[in-house]
């Protein structure tokens, strides 16, 4: 555990990438990541965000990824970045790595509750009739685009977290030997434990098991993995809970630290 105090010397700075729905920012004050930002910056962790829109495909979104380390590179401070990603930004960080080639600018890759084996609940967007996914996809790419998205893709976006897209992608997205990849999922315990995700928690337990409420569980696993974050007591930790999103207290878990001792960890690595 960290001290207080304790700072944190990473010889690579930490770029974060969030998932799906939102952004960095929303709304001009909205921060995805809650406190946890500052709270690394105060333990002496440099902090940058991927900037990638909420609704953008993982093949758009790992663009956005690229030009920013490229930007982060040519400040001449450091030659490699350290990505901390949240659900579907676990994705686009592997793209980028593998498929964009950009593995000579990573040194390691944490994944928090990314579907890199997709998610069996949302084979229902592949299934779906196109028309009428399509249309469901206008209306939801108007709207991101009134918040900031430029290239917002519902319809192919969703789709690439389905269970079915996921085999072919992992195919294409071998790890590279070169990089340091850990995991961690979070989890939920029960139904009620957070209404934010009361229908979809129980839902995707009966399709793919122990899950945060959108990710689950075995489908969190990637490279080395560190273990379920969860809470004492009756309720865990949701999909939304484990980036901090309620700020509040968990009982036998301060989401806070959970971060800086990743970065602890990076740093112990010479990473």
């Amino acid at each position: 555990m960290v001290k207080e105090k304790e700072k944190i010397n990473l010889k690579y700075p930490i770029l974060l990438i969030h998932g799906a729905g939102f952004r960095d920012v929303t709304a001009g004050f909205v921060n995805y990541w809650g406190r946890i930002p500052d709270y690394l910056s105060k333990h002496g962790v440099a902090v940058y965000y991927g900037g990638t829109e909420a609704w953008g495909s993982i093949e758009s979104n790992a663009e956005i990824v690229k030009s920013k380390i490229i930007s982060i590179l040519d400040e001449g401070r450091t030659e490699k970045v350290n990505i901390i990603a949240h659900s579907r930004g676990g994705l686009e960080a592997r793209y980028l790595i593998s498929t964009l080639k950009m593995d000579y600018a990573v040194a390691s890759l944490t994944t928090i509750s990314t579907p890199h084996h997709g998610v069996k609940a949302m084979n229902i967007t592949v299934e779906a009739p196109d028309g009428l996914y399509k249309f469901i996809s206008f209306f939801v790419n108007g709207w991101f685009k009134m918040i900031g998205d430029k290239k917002p893709d519902y319809f192919t976006s969703s789709r690439q977290l389905s269970r079915i897209y996921s085999i072919e992608f992992n195919k294409q997205n071998p790890d590279n030997e070169n990089i340091y990849y850990q995991s961690y999922a979070a989890k939920l315990k029960y139904f009620f434990s957070a209404p934010t995700f009361i229908v979809m928690n129980p839902y995707i337990k009966m399709t793919d098991g122990d899950n945060d409420g959108l990710c689950p569980v075995d489908s969190a696993k990637w490279g080395n993995f560190r273990g379920i974050v969860t809470t004492q007591g009756a309720f865990g930790i949701s999909h939304a809970g484990i980036v901090d999103a309620y700020r509040i207290k968990y009982k036998g878990v301060n989401i806070l630290d959970f971060y800086l001792d990743i970065a602890k960890g990076l740093s112990e690595r010479g990473l």
